[in-house]
């Protein structure tokens, strides 16, 4: 009888420790959390790496362990270290201390704060949306204010129109559907201001010619929980059971739901929900975006990796105009690569980075046949992955808009607008 005491008492614990209601939740520490770079070579290296994500405890992976001969990043807490070195030499993972201490590397992102609205530092969602009610005020013949959807904790996904004549094609671009890939966002909103207030010729070309639909944050209530409480959060917010948060927006959409790279466990980080459209943020989001008229191109932005990716992720099949958007991404990739040396790969999602189904990318291209659907990995390849120091942010802008531009260009070229 005790011993059932303790456990009720313990599980009472638990529950009110869960309890978003009586705990206020502090922002997580990584204070001597190691990272580590791991060469995924054997199916047993695999299994264990799989293994370990779905009993995660003291382990989040920075990308995912999905394929044989892919590399890795996985954070380990201090009290795992022990156990991990057993892992190490049981399997031969052959790991390499990336970095030694997470929260050094956390702390650099966050460093260049400043008062007014830049891209010397990574934005607030409460700062991005500030910012777009300046520009709508700034541009009120220009630009105005849209709301693509809505967030499970009740947060409008804001965003704005850039028109400047009627009967435009339009442009879709999304940042920032993976909560914790800041870059994207950031990117966004810099191509968004370089519409606005560039001189470049080729910038004024796309800004004027095309109406403009952006989006920065997809995932506003993830988004706004990396920068208050987990910095790794990935996922939407909304609660699956008593332990676990959240599914994976880029997993969740209506076309080809789970048909690979998916995982059913509710805590998995890529968890696809118990349903399509089960998040109000994609499904909303779906409805926003089926509502454009006339859209001819889709830009998504995640980081990283360093890739320009068509659709799709459940197959390798060459989709109808597979040939088409390789040459143009190829030649968008080659203008990337010269203004900074960044070099990106092109391809298939199933092809270049490991099967993923129910995409936002793969959606908009199966269900509204939309012809240009590119969706990008930014920096960098390895290093820092999506915590890119803010110092990179500009020049990671600067060259994914060159990019864009011969999207655009190409497309125009083909027929597509």
């Amino acid at each position: 009888m005790a011993s059932i005491s303790v456990v009720g008492v313990s599980v009472c614990c638990l529950l009110a420790a869960l309890s978003p209601a009586l705990v206020q939740a502090e922002m997580a520490r990584y204070d001597n959390y190691r990272v580590y770079k791991l060469n995924i070579e054997s199916v047993e290296q695999l299994q264990l790496l799989q293994l370990i994500e779905h009993h995660s405890d003291g382990y989040t992976f920075l990308s995912d362990p999905v394929n044989l001969n892919t590399t890795v990043k996985l954070v380990v807490a201090p009290h795992k270290a022990a156990e991990f070195g057993e892992f190490n030499q049981r399997f031969s993972l052959n790991a390499e201390v990336a970095f030694e201490n997470l929260q050094a590397l956390i702390d650099r992102q966050l460093r260049g704060r400043r008062e007014t609205f830049g891209w010397t530092a990574y934005q607030t969602l409460e700062d991005i949306y500030a910012w777009l009610d300046t520009l709508i005020e700034q541009y009120p013949d220009v630009v105005s204010p849209i709301v693509a959807g809505e967030s499970y904790e009740g947060r409008e996904i804001r965003g704005v129109k850039v028109s400047y004549k009627q009967g435009n094609p339009a442009v879709f671009m999304e940042g920032t559907i993976h909560a914790r890939e800041w870059i994207s966002a950031a990117t966004v909103t810099w191509i968004l201001n370089a519409l606005l207030t560039s001189e470049d010729l080729a910038v004024r070309n796309i800004a004027e010619n095309y109406d403009w639909y952006v989006v920065p944050v997809a995932n506003p209530d993830g988004y706004v929980y990396t920068h208050t409480t987990t910095r790794l959060w990935r996922k939407t917010r909304s609660r699956q059971n008593v332990l676990c948060y959240g599914a994976d927006p880029n997993r969740n959409w209506d076309y080809k739901f789970n048909q690979g790279g998916t995982s059913t466990i509710p805590c998995s980080d890529t968890f696809s929900g118990p349903s399509p459209f089960s998040e109000i943020e994609t499904r909303t989001l779906s409805e926003y975006i089926r509502s454009i008229p006339n859209l001819s191109t889709y830009l998504d932005f995640h980081a990283s990796g360093q890739l320009l990716m068509i659709p799709y992720g459940h197959t390798t099949e060459p989709l109808d105009n597979y040939y088409e958007l390789m040459e143009i991404g190829t030649k968008a990739a080659a203008k990337l690569q010269e203004r900074h040396g960044s070099i990106y790969k092109v391809g298939n999602i199933a092809e270049i980075i490991y099967v993923a189904s129910g995409s936002s990318l793969d959606w908009v291209k199966g269900t509204l046949q939309t012809p240009l659907t590119f969706a990008y990995e930014l920096r960098d390849t390895g290093e820092y992955g999506f915590l890119l120091p803010p110092e990179q942010i500009i020049p990671t802008a600067e060259e994914t808009l060159d990019s864009v531009i011969v999207i655009l260009e190409e497309g125009k070229a083909m027929g597509y607008h």
